[in-house]
């Protein structure tokens, strides 16, 4: 059985809700953007409901605590499907009282998630090493990003935290949102399509602050004249800063 759910993390808690309320502990949760419908295979819709959503989100803290709560949404991030229903499996299997579970590694679904963790776990902290910030003339600090996984919503404390009295926007262009901090409150923002499209064209550049490009030259010259040995060995270099993360550090921008 499949469980065709919208996309939504509360879709896809629902989808644990109606495993245990059917008593189907075959099924599995398919993303109906993904889905491709066989005839042997049954499959059902699960609207999201969030209240049910909810509950297994409280009997996930309070049977098994905050932190492997947390794991599972931020499985859900990495928007793998394989690690999506390697998550329901983990989530059916400690409801059914296998507490032991996460330290089956024999198993294939347990092994994957922990996998999945380590590598949604290591781009967030990537984004939060090379994001770097512009400025513009009216003093808004803004960032475009475009990261493997959707780990936005996991950076945004630490982004908060770090530049509390500043304005920014972080807006992952992959994925068509982002978030804006006013140094009291972060919101959800959407860009339209053409709007998009004229902010990666021209890089997201909007009325620099004077300052601001001084910095940036001064940081290049700096980059380019600090006799570092690692940075003389390119494959050193690579391993530490992977070539797909250079756009958005200030000394890789020509």
């Amino acid at each position: 059985m499949n469980y065709v759910f919208d996309g939504s993390y509360y879709g896809f808690l629902c989808c644990v809700f109606e495993c245990f309320e059917m008593k189907e502990w075959q099924a599995v949760p398919v993303d109906e953007n993904r889905f491709q419908p066989d005839i042997f295979q049954p499959h059902r819709t699960i609207f999201t409901d969030v209240d049910k959503a909810q509950r297994i989100q409280k009997g996930l803290k309070s049977k098994f605590g905050k932190s492997l709560t947390d794991d599972m949404y931020r499985a859900f991030l990495s928007e793998d499907l394989l690690a999506w229903q390697a998550a329901y499996h983990v989530m059916v299997q400690l409801f059914k009282g296998q507490t032991n579970v996460l330290e089956n590694f024999g198993d294939s679904q347990v092994l994957y998630f922990h996998q999945t963790l380590k590598k949604v776990s290591r781009e967030r902290h990537r984004m939060k090493a090379f994001i770097r910030f512009s400025k513009s003339n009216d003093g808004l600090f803004y960032a475009l990003i475009e990261p493997d996984f959707n780990v936005l919503p996991l950076i945004l404390s630490f982004f908060k935290n770090r530049y509390a009295d500043q304005p920014w926007i972080i807006y992952d262009a992959k994925r068509k949102y982002g978030f804006y901090y006013d140094t009291i409150t972060i919101s959800e923002i959407e860009i339209d399509t053409t709007e998009q499209k004229n902010l990666q064209s021209t890089g997201l550049t909007i009325a620099l602050d004077e300052r601001d490009e001084l910095f940036k030259r001064l940081w290049k010259q700096y980059f380019k004249s600090t006799n570092i040995e690692a940075r003389e060995n390119m494959k050193l270099h690579l391993q530490h800063v992977p070539k797909r993360y250079w756009k958005y550090l200030i000394e890789k921008q020509k």
